[in-house]
């Protein structure tokens, strides 16, 4: 029998589960997010296994989704020495790298910045070519200053010749230990965006690989010898050796394995997702089981990128939100919270503070702690104020439907006792067993997958046999990165007409998923 740990990190806490082979979940635990990520993580990974009583030699496979990287770009802590080279003069001179990027991660990451003469127009035509001797030179000024490199080409998606090119020579001055991000591999169509995305990859590299070495041998230390891999923010899997590659993509994978995991668990594959935490609940949207990526472009550590990201509704609403009442028999609810504080500081716990937690269990609609701490309040008050959280959820709800239509509400996340059994808006509410680590479960269950996104010419083979040619690129990708081709899928086609391109250009997103090589998971120690 073989088995899989899943371990998610929460701004509040840190699940675990372990799952057998037909994900049935073996045992479950919930931490305290520690402030420094790992110690929390450790130890629910020793909770979990104590509870689990699961041979250590057959767990086959570790997952974790962690925000060790999205702290690190927050906190401007433990960031890699990085250049910035931009190819792309004359045309990009007048906007510099970095524009409109908060002042201190500027002064932390624009120590080194370089623009070169190359790049392409936005139809694939050379602007100048690559100034190859400068780039030369560039890289022998920085052997020694920096560990990481951000190297972002104009209009890189429709033709990555210079990236490539340029990443060839900085090689061969710098040798292999020095890390290269390539715009056009993180994200899309839109120069400043793009750059800014690499530029955050490349200065979380170091943060990537400390998280999955310390993961892996924490492992070791309990005896597990398991392939492991980190979630990334589409709700699939990344191999080590591509999470330390492109860290950038595990931003954000926390709600989205708890969107994957409430699929999982509601059996549903089109529904919404409402994950409520400690400090704040998530709002998704499920479409084929898998989150509904956001076409806007989203601030990181205040620097706004492009790369793909889920769309979300968040909301000040959790577990631990503070709710103040007034003289005048007013309130206010959040949006600060106690977050992990909430057993200690929370009325019903014997603290000082009214939480959302003890509005619930003040109405009997949630059965923790000591109600008699909260009979002093106010009947009427409390059902205002519990209408009132409700009415927040609802809002949050409408604004993430496409129609005016109910549709099926999956609630997760610890805090989702605070929510009712039927709401605005919802066509039925459903609250899966596990739904308290609906999160750490979407960890553990997620599949592999491949993504290709580039501009591809509809002139030379034709729209379906083009379509198929992505399709392929995309499921040779999965299969490439551990998906057994039995199970591989396409689970998103997007094509998108290109019409100041010559030669009917288009471009083209396909995402093709699967479950982790059969082989591999038959195989126990």
């Amino acid at each position: 029998m073989s088995y899989r740990i899943g371990i998610d990190v929460g701004g509040t806490h840190t699940d675990a589960v372990i799952l057998d082979k037909d994900y049935k979940v073996i045992a479950e635990t919930k931490c305290a997010t520690t402030e420094d990520v790992s110690s929390g993580i450790y130890r629910s990974m020793r909770e979990v296994l104590a509870k689990s009583g699961v041979p250590r030699e057959h767990i086959r496979f570790a997952m974790l989704g962690t925000t060790h990287c999205t702290n690190a770009i927050v906190e401007r802590k433990r960031l890699n020495k990085i250049a910035i080279i931009r190819i792309g003069a004359p045309a990009t001179l007048s906007v510099k790298p970095l524009i409109g990027v908060p002042d201190d991660l500027r002064k932390q990451l624009g120590k080194h910045v370089y623009i070169l003469r190359g790049g392409h127009e936005f139809d694939g035509r050379e602007i100048v070519p690559l100034d190859e001797e400068e780039l030369i030179r560039i890289a022998q000024e920085m052997k020694g200053q920096v560990d990481s490199i951000a190297l972002t080409s104009v209009f890189s998606p429709v033709s990555k010749e210079h990236e490539l090119r340029a990443a060839e020579i900085i090689q061969d001055v710098l040798g292999e230990e020095v890390a290269l991000s390539l715009s056009h591999e993180i994200g899309s169509v839109g120069l400043l965006e793009r750059e800014n995305a690499t530029i955050l990859n490349a200065a979380v590299v170091n943060v990537a690989k400390t998280t999955a070495n310390g993961f892996i041998r924490a492992l070791e230390e309990e005896g597990i010898h398991a392939k492991v891999f980190f979630g990334q923010n589409d709700g699939t899997l990344m191999s080590v050796e591509y999470a330390v590659k492109y860290p950038i993509l595990t931003v954000a994978c926390g709600p989205t394995n708890s969107i994957r995991g409430a699929s999982y668990l509601a059996g549903l594959s089109n529904a919404l997702v409402v994950d409520v935490g400690g400090t704040t609940t998530d709002i998704g949207v499920l479409i084929n089981g898998f989150p509904r990526e956001s076409s806007l472009a989203v601030e990181i550590g205040g620097a706004r990128t492009n790369f793909r990201m889920p769309d979300l509704v968040s909301i000040g609403l959790g577990g631990g939100t503070i709710v103040r009442l007034q003289e005048d028999g007013s309130f206010t609810i959040g949006p600060d919270s106690v977050g992990y504080r909430l057993p200690e500081k929370g009325l019903v716990f014997g603290g000082d503070t009214l939480t959302a937690t003890d509005i619930v269990v003040a109405l009997g609609k949630a059965q923790l702690g000591d109600p008699s701490k909260v009979s002093h309040i106010d009947r009427p008050l409390l059902e205002c104020i519990y209408e009132r959280m409700v009415e927040m959820v609802e809002a949050a709800i409408d604004k993430m439907k496409t129609s005016a239509e109910s549709v099926p509400v999956i609630l997760v996340g610890g805090g989702s006792i605070l929510l009712p059994d039927k709401m605005t808006g919802a066509s039925q509410v459903i609250r899966p067993d596990h739904f308290g680590v609906a999160n750490a479960i979407g960890a553990a269950i997620a599949q592999i997958s491949g993504q290709v996104e580039r501009v591809f010419s509809l002139d030379e083979l034709g729209r379906e046999k083009t379509l198929d040619l992505a399709k392929e690129i995309a499921v040779s990708e999965a299969v490439a990165a551990g998906a057994d081709p039995d199970t591989v899928e396409i689970v998103d086609i997007e094509d998108v007409p290109l019409a100041y391109l010559p030669g009917n250009a288009t471009r083209i997103r396909v995402k093709a998923a699967g479950k982790l090589d059969a082989a591999l998971e038959q195989i126990d120690h």
